[in-house]
């Protein structure tokens, strides 16, 4: 069997409080697309061809024995963070903004790249950044 083939598709799994809070955020300040929700518990977005999957959290099962799934407990760190390029940071940092994203800062200059922070309501930090090659 070839693994990777053309039909696989990977989905983020992101472990979120309240789901119904998160896919709201994820829609209406994100923008991203809602796809399929599972009873409450979990919901499927899509985001520019990239799969999300917002779960609440939870114990271990039977096939992933001795893992808890929880949303992060420390927004200060973390283990991984989304970037998403974007043609103008200022803008998108505007509008983003305007729809209720809460940024760390504004978007700052570091010579051929402009980039800025802000998270989802659960601490998960999302990236914008502008490359000016």
């Amino acid at each position: 069997m070839t693994f990777p083939t053309g039909d696989m598709a990977l989905t983020h799994i992101l472990v979120v409080s309240d789901v119904p809070r998160s896919r709201g955020w994820y829609t209406d300040v994100l923008g991203a697309e809602l796809y399929r929700e599972y009873g409450g518990d979990s919901a499927v977005l899509s985001f520019n061809g990239v799969w999300l999957l917002l779960v609440s959290g939870g114990g271990p099962t039977e096939d992933k024995p001795g893992v808890t799934l929880a949303p992060p407990p420390d927004p200060a760190t973390l283990d991984h963070l989304f970037t998403i390029r974007v043609r103008d940071c200022r803008s998108s940092y505007e509008t983003l903004r305007d729809r209720g994203a809460s940024f760390l800062s504004e978007p700052i200059d570091h010579g051929s790249e402009t980039r800025c922070f802000f998270r989802d309501p659960d601490g998960h930090l999302f990236e914008i950044s502008q490359y000016r090659g």
